[in-house]
């Protein structure tokens, strides 16, 4: 049958009349044959499937090996032996080469056919050693996917054990070769498809035998990681990553990123060659990997490696973009790399300029995915921009390109740009010393204490917190300046744009210490506030009246638009003026414009009812503690088992006096002053109140009248004729008991209200109005310092502009005199807190209200109340004092369960910074009883576009959005925020050489991390033990 089967193919015969033969021959198998001809043909129709010249009889050839193999299984057998297939496998057949196709589907094809005889096992072990010889040769595609199908359908083949382990790695190295060289689609379908055959075997030899797994993962990285010059391996390998249990993703990147043997120049090569995977067409999760790879580096601390890999691979993946097939992993890694790179805007600008061809292209093509993907596209562009505003001349065509779709709000672009950052990635990799100190999640930055600084802390966090005024700050040009403001404006910046967690403001300290502060010393916060804020004053009233005093040219170069970057910059002069424009003839600064009011102290003469008064600026207003109802009661001494409410105290009037080297007298010191009293606590109106309330000077202060020309009785009144956009109000707790002669700290509590009206008067006539020069204002009460408001330094036109007048009758007084008042709504922005039972001991921190938008134009949209009652503004008996306003119940904090309200407050205690509630400012002194409300900060809510005199507001004077960094300002930020990163990776490496002979750990914050919230050390603390007089050494501020 071989003969006449071998003539039919060389005959000239149609195609039809040998098929039929062939058909014949077919059903001659089932009968007997001898085992020579069996061979014969087995002979003949192998050389047909391997050296037939065409299709026809290759497939003749496999048609009638099988109809005789199937019917003469034991002499097939014999000859589809181990020595057969070993000498294909190495030597090939006649002109065929060991590595042509067609071997290795013949040999697929046999055995098939012999799948159920006990000699295949022989053969699998032949094909086990030779398809690991062929795979350490690294075959084409074609080759590798055609043993893919073999190994695939025949498990047995496949090599065990180390050998596996060995082909696995060489399986992967394999692929790494397989490089695209097609040209047309139905070519790069074809490589594909073969790429996908030899991943698909592997994955199958990953489930059937995980031991396999890892090495082969390894084999990858290395490859990937590679710095040979000479070898690129191929964008085939992005395969293997769907296959890749997502669950192993902690434990791989653990293992790449804390690798000390890791160099990072493999590593950068690895991550942009996995970035490079983005291309590839049908792989999935590669987006997961890198990113999580990304993470993993970013939570070790290894910033060279981001920063070096995003500038680099950034329009990479943005031009991926473009193909829909992998357009979605590609976003949500530029997304990542652009999100957390927020030290530079150098990554985003790099893409800037394709931004608006994408967004034509996805408008263009109309398709309802590309909509969708816009939406996301578009959120991310908004993120970017807003994190690194201030480059119009690059993003106006960008914001007019997506100006038809909807921009995210604010808070949810805060959200995502705090949870994105390098700094803010949770580190599950590393332990103890290598965990991230990255900011909290406030996304606000903490002051680190310098060594007692935090009365500096804690008042600069007060003044950032109110929003207006750093808003003004920020957009203050002051190129070339050398001034505080200038150094204000700069640590305005770190705390808004740094990637510290917390920042170290020694420049500011330097230059913003008064002089009679002691380096390294305890000092008052209040006093430390007084003093900033009277030397900005003066230094921006001393640039007017240089300004002024230029000559007309030189004053048009000063009015150029301060908003041209290069009008204040080519002059190297400083300019206090903001991005907004203020009314030609307000010459009043900037401290003046956010926290200057003005104060009428008058005294009336109670025989002749002649009235003096005299207008003062203030800036804060000090308030001192009305006395108890039993304060004319002999006060009560305490047994010392008793628990002393009011205890030794410091400074006089709010003050630091430290301690003299080698004076006891504070610390000796065991007499306690306590008035018994039930009465209920006083509030911060009760502060007010008493402190606007008339004064009877008598007997040994009893006042000078000029009229009568002698010393009289006399009322003294005090009433606030303009008020501030911001009310600070300091309370006085430190003061001197002149009975018994200590100083001490008033520990009562003081109720604190969210909301408050403070009475204002509207000015008399200036004709009315007299200085005070000639009548003795200062008395020599006792309480008289803590009576007086905190002022301004008056200028000298303003002292010569203030005159005297007297008037006769108290009849005339009334009728020509009368103030009207109007009742002027304030919302509480921030307070500062002191801690500790003395002025030379203890510890500052703050409260702050975390606000978005203008201060007090967001509190009014949900406190109508505070404006139904303004009515005309005529004075009133409610109207003429200072009441509380109390919350509506949508904002009562007898709601724990409002999630909002939990992240309302901030809470500011030097480098920690945290979420809090304005429930735990009012009860911090109940919880907490040497932890109490020193310094209050409310800032004026304005009836909608009017000020609290009825008149529009002035442009620009509540900027509703953060203003965009000067260029000056950006470049510093910029420069520390690299050095940080380099820090932080330097100190992650050192700790982690460290790590294995550490048997120690460390809290990165300090141990104050671990005390309540006013807890700097023994003596604060919140009833942290009371220590606090023990030792002078232990007390760290």
């Amino acid at each position: 049958m071989d003969k006449i089967l071998e003539g039919l193919i060389s005959s000239d015969h149609s195609v039809p009349v040998k098929r039929a033969i062939v058909k014949k021959v077919m059903e001659a198998a089932e009968k007997e044959v001898t085992e020579e001809q069996c061979r014969a043909m087995f002979m003949l129709t192998t050389r047909l499937i391997l050296l037939g010249e065409d299709a026809f009889q290759k497939k003749i050839g496999s048609q009638v090996l099988e109809a005789y193999a199937r019917y003469h299984r034991s002499e097939f057998e014999h000859f589809f032996n181990k020595d057969f297939v070993l000498s294909l496998l190495q030597q090939g057949y006649g002109q065929l080469d060991h590595r042509d196709l067609a071997i290795i589907d013949y040999i697929h094809c046999c055995l098939r056919l012999l799948i159920s005889c006990p000699s295949v096992l022989e053969i699998f072990s032949v094909i086990q050693v030779e398809v690991l010889r062929m795979v350490c040769e690294h075959p084409e595609p074609a080759l590798g996917a055609h043993l893919s199908t073999l190994l695939s359908d025949f498990m047995q083949c496949i090599p065990r054990d180390k050998s596996g382990i060995l082909f696995c790695q060489q399986l992967v190295r394999t692929i790494s070769y397989f490089n695209c060289c097609a040209t047309q689609e139905q070519e790069l379908r074809e490589y594909v498809h073969q790429v996908t055959k030899v991943c698909t075997l592997l994955q199958n030899i990953w489930k059937a035998d995980q031991a396999t797994l890892l090495p082969s993962l390894q084999e990858v990285f290395a490859i990937i990681s590679s710095t040979d010059p000479s070898f690129d391996p191929s964008i085939a390998l992005a395969n293997l990553v769907q296959h890749i249990p997502i669950q192993m993703i902690t434990v791989l990147i653990k293992s790449l990123t804390t690798d000390q043997n890791v160099k990072d120049a493999n590593m950068t090569k690895a991550l942009c060659r996995m970035i490079d995977w983005l291309s590839w067409p049908l792989a999935q999760h590669v987006d997961t990997w890198v990113i999580a790879l990304l993470k993993g580096l970013a939570a070790v601390q290894k910033f060279t490696i981001l920063i070096d890999v995003t500038l680099l691979k950034i329009e990479l993946v943005f031009s991926r973009l473009r193909y829909p097939i992998v357009r979605q992993g590609a976003l949500a890694v530029l997304s990542h790399m652009l999100l957390s790179f927020q030290h530079s805007p150098e990554a985003f600008h790099l893409v800037v300029p394709h931004v608006v061809p994408l967004v034509q292209s996805l408008n263009a093509d109309g398709l309802p995915t590309s909509k969708a993907f816009l939406l996301q596209f578009t959120e991310l562009i908004h993120c970017m921009m807003y994190q690194y505003s201030g480059f119009p001349d690059l993003y106006d065509h960008i914001v007019e390109a997506i100006k038809d779709l909807p921009k995210p709000p604010e808070e949810k672009i805060k959200l995502v740009l705090n949870q994105s950052a390098w700094t803010s990635q949770s580190n599950s990799f590393a332990s103890g010393l290598l965990k991230q100190t990255g900011k909290s999640e406030t996304g606000k930055t903490g002051l680190i204490n310098l060594g007692n600084t935090c009365f500096m802390n804690s008042i600069i966090q007060t003044l950032f917190m109110a929003t207006d005024f750093r808003r003004h700050v920020l957009s203050l040009h002051l190129n070339g300046s050398n001034t505080l403001m200038k150094k204000l404006q700069l640590l305005f910046a770190f705390l808004a744009h740094t990637q510290r967690a917390a920042y170290a403001p020694r420049n500011f300290l330097d230059v913003s210490r008064p002089p009679w502060f002691n380096a390294g010393s305890q000092q008052d916060c209040s006093e430390y506030l007084r003093f900033i804020l009277d030397r900005l004053h003066e230094e921006e009233k001393t640039i007017q009246i240089l300004e002024s005093a230029k000559p007309k040219d030189a004053a048009k170069v000063d009015g150029e638009d301060p908003t041209n970057p290069t009008s204040s910059k080519d002059q190297g002069e400083t300019h206090l003026t903001g991005a907004e424009t203020k009314p030609a003839n307000d010459r009043r600064t900037l401290i003046e414009n956010m926290f200057g009011g003005k104060l009428v102290t008058g005294i009336r003469c109670m025989l002749c009812n002649c009235i003096s008064e005299k207008e003062e600026p203030f800036t804060d207003l000090s308030l001192a503690f009305c006395p108890s109802v039993s304060s004319q009661d002999s006060p009560k001494q305490l047994g010392p088992s008793e628990e002393p409410k009011v205890l030794c105290q410091g400074s006089v009037n709010g003050g630091s006096e430290a301690p003299e080297p080698g004076s006891s007298t504070t610390l000796n010191t065991n007499v306690h002053c306590e008035q018994e009293t039930n009465e209920p606590p006083r509030s911060v109106p009760d502060l007010v109140n008493y402190f606007l309330a008339p004064e009877i000077l008598d007997e040994d202060n009893a006042y000078f009248c000029e009229k009568c020309s002698s010393l009289q009785r006399a009322e003294r009144t005090m009433k606030v004729v303009s008020a501030p956009e911001y009310l600070i109000l300091t309370l006085l707790r430190f003061s001197y008991d002149a009975k018994c002669h200590i100083r001490r700290k008033i520990l009562d509590n003081v109720t604190i209200p969210r909301a408050l009206r403070f009475p204002v008067h509207a000015p008399s006539l200036p004709g009315q109005r007299s200085s005070a020069a000639s009548s003795p204002l200062q008395v020599d009460s006792p309480e008289s310092s803590e009576n007086l408001a905190k002022k301004l330094k008056p200028s000298q036109r303003d002292e010569e502009e203030e005159k005297k007048t007297r008037m006769d009758g108290a009849g005339e007084t009334n009728e020509a005199g009368e103030m009207s008042v109007q009742s002027v709504p304030y919302v509480l922005v921030s307070v500062v807190m002191h801690s500790g039972l003395s002025s030379e001991s203890g510890h500052y921190y703050s409260y702050g209200r975390n606000i978005n938008g203008s201060d007090g134009a967001q509190y009014a949209a949900h406190h109508s109340p505070l404006q139904d009652s303004l009515g005309s503004g005529q004075a009133t008996c409610s109207l003429c004092t200072c009441s509380a306003v109390p919350s509506p119940p949508e904002q009562s904090d007898t709601l724990p369960n409002s999630a909002q309200e939990g992240k309302d407050w901030l809470l500011f205690n030097d480098s920690r910074v945290t979420f809090t509630s304005f429930q735990s400012v009012q009860n911090i002194t109940n919880r907490f009883p040497k932890d109490t409300a020193y310094v209050l900060m409310y800032r004026k809510q304005e009836l909608p576009g009017q000020n609290s005199n009825g008149e529009p507001l002035a442009n620009g004077m509540r900027p509703n959005a953060e203003p965009p960094l000067q260029k000056e300002l950006l470049d510093a930020i910029i420069k520390d925020n690299k050095l940080y990163l380099q820090e932080q990776e330097l100190n992650a490496r050192t700790q982690a050489l460290q790590a294995p002979s550490s048997s120690c750990s460390f809290r990165p914050n300090g141990s104050d991390d671990n005390n309540p919230p006013g807890s700097c050390g023994p003596s604060g603390g919140g009833g942290g033990g009371g220590g606090g007089f023990n030792t002078i050494s232990r007390l760290v501020f």
